[in-house]
């Protein structure tokens, strides 16, 4: 296991960082709440956000219930982020190493594996719309948009997502309050220039959908945004002073990450409203279709904002994905972790971008699939959180001979259970283009709900089946152990001030 021992001297803001999974000593630990701010934002502005406008419409909801859709599930999803980012100060190291809480210090490989496996997707992703989205943009300019330029846009888009998340904690930070500016101001011209385009009416003369259509928007919209970053959270809240406001800590992760979503996911319901074609052209290139209706003048700083954008967004995945394989104890430098997995997206983006036909369809049942564990882990992670008053005790979570040992059977055993509980009670949605996903859907028949061509089918319950099931098993089977683990003295060694500060 790569850790540094508690109290080790460790350089800080370098250009390059050099903690990895280990305890942040309390030297560096100089953020603030409102810090929080910068990367949930810059990673979130991305008028990506309005392409989802289209994937909401793809429920049947009208206008109204799309805009609900958005701010309800938006703001929760990045509320659950919030919560999570507590134990980040409580604990002073990275989200899934704090997991071993609850699921034991070997245990919580098993979650583990998959927020990898998440993080590794959803950067790939954003590096592939960067990359699309740039042959569209030049295709819209004249210029060569075919294989060359396809190259090259990829191999800059990767080099200068590797190169961020290589350098660390501190040169994000500072590199996303830049972008913030840079991807707002864009974004607020976007809408300015294609404020025209809207036809309100049209958009609200859109029937409305069922109630199980309602609800699997709004399980897609959290999946896609919150809780597709919740095994992350508390990456970039491990640097809070130890006495921050956890309730600050809340509000700043929560409204740095949903404010531009909400904003941007309604607007791009007006504007797919407006435009039927716009929905159809987004399910094969989300931002490039955007910068099909925009002046040519205009074409040059959207194109660079909207890349600036995924790949900040990207960046944030690639550097706690790198954090995420050193916690599962491959035993290398963190910038070696991040390296290895810049490698990875950058191969899946090559492939995708030059071999494959479809990547968008692949992509959201992968997303629901990995979600409904990831949701079983955040519900288990979050009881933790709740049911514990004191700071985590950090030596422990580097030895399975401490208070939270090796393994935690329980933890593993209800997320078992809401894992295949939350597959039984969603479907693939993209059977054609996802065929190995087919098995999904399993308990739809069985508990009533029409099976797997019922209105309920759609709703994708079995996400939100497996966030409660986790939440509520661990919190009532685990709430005798965690009130033990906190009753066991500290070691004489250790700072009491590390273990007994503030924790709300």
């Amino acid at each position: 296991m790569h850790t540094v021992v508690p109290g080790t001297p460790a350089p800080t803001r370098r250009l390059v960082e050099l903690n990895g999974i280990d305890i942040i000593k309390e030297s560096e630990r100089t953020a603030k709440p409102s810090d929080l701010f910068w990367p949930w934002f810059a990673a979130n502005v991305s008028v990506f956000g309005m392409s989802y406008a289209a994937f909401v419409y793809g429920f049947g909801v009208s206008f109204w219930q799309g805009v609900l859709v958005a701010v309800v599930g938006v703001t929760i999803s990045f509320l659950l982020c919030g919560i999570i980012a507590i134990a980040g100060k409580r604990g002073s190291v990275p989200t899934m190493v704090l997991s071993r809480s609850a699921f034991g210090v070997t245990g919580q490989r098993v979650p583990g594996i998959f927020s990898w496996l998440i993080s590794i997707g959803w950067e790939t992703f954003l590096a592939i719309m960067a990359t699309l989205a740039t042959a569209t943009v030049f295709a819209e300019l004249g210029w060569s948009s075919g294989t060359a330029t396809k190259v090259i846009a990829c191999a800059v888009i990767a080099t200068l997502i590797v190169l961020a998340s290589v350098a660390g904690y501190h040169t994000i930070i500072r590199m996303q309050s830049v972008l913030t500016w840079v991807t707002g101001l864009v974004t607020l011209g976007y809408i300015a220039i294609t404020f025209s385009e809207i036809d309100l009416g049209a958009a609200t003369a859109l029937p409305a959908a069922s109630n199980q259509a309602l609800i699997g928007a709004l399980v897609m919209v959290m999946t896609g945004f919150g809780l597709g970053w919740i095994n992350i959270a508390a990456d970039w809240s491990r640097y809070q002073k130890r006495d921050a406001s956890g309730g600050a800590i809340v509000f700043w992760n929560t409204f740095g990450g949903a404010i531009a979503p909400v904003l941007l996911v309604c607007y791009g319901l007006a504007l797919a409203g407006s435009n039927p074609e716009l929905t159809d052209a987004i399910a094969n290139d989300p931002i490039g279709t955007l910068a099909t209706i925009l002046p040519t003048w205009f074409l040059i700083p959207f194109w660079i904002a909207a890349v600036l954008a995924l790949v900040s967004g990207a960046v944030l995945g690639i550097y706690s994905s790198g954090l995420t394989l050193l916690s599962l104890g491959i035993d290398i430098p963190r910038p070696a972790a991040a390296l290895i997995d810049g490698v990875i997206l950058t191969l899946g983006t090559i492939y995708v971008v030059f071999f494959a036909e479809s990547f968008l369809a692949p992509f959201q049942s992968f997303l629901i699939t990995l979600g409904v564990p990831i949701a079983a882990w955040a519900g288990i992670l979050i009881a933790d959180i709740m049911l514990r008053r004191r700071n985590y005790d950090e030596a422990a979570l580097f030895d399975g001979r401490g208070r939270y040992g090796n393994w935690n059977w329980t933890s593993i055993g209800i997320m078992a259970v809401a894992s295949i509980v939350g597959w039984g009670l969603v479907i693939n949605n993209f059977a054609d283009a996802a065929a190995w996903n087919n098995w999904q859907g399993y308990l739809l028949g069985p508990l009533g709900l029409g099976g797997r061509e019922g209105d309920w089918a759609w709703a994708n319950l079995g996400v939100l089946f497996s966030l409660v099931i986790g939440f509520v098993g661990y919190a009532v089977l685990q709430a005798g152990a965690v009130r033990r683990q906190e009753a066991e003295p500290v070691a004489p060694a250790r700072d009491q001030s590390m273990v007994d500060g503030p924790v709300a």
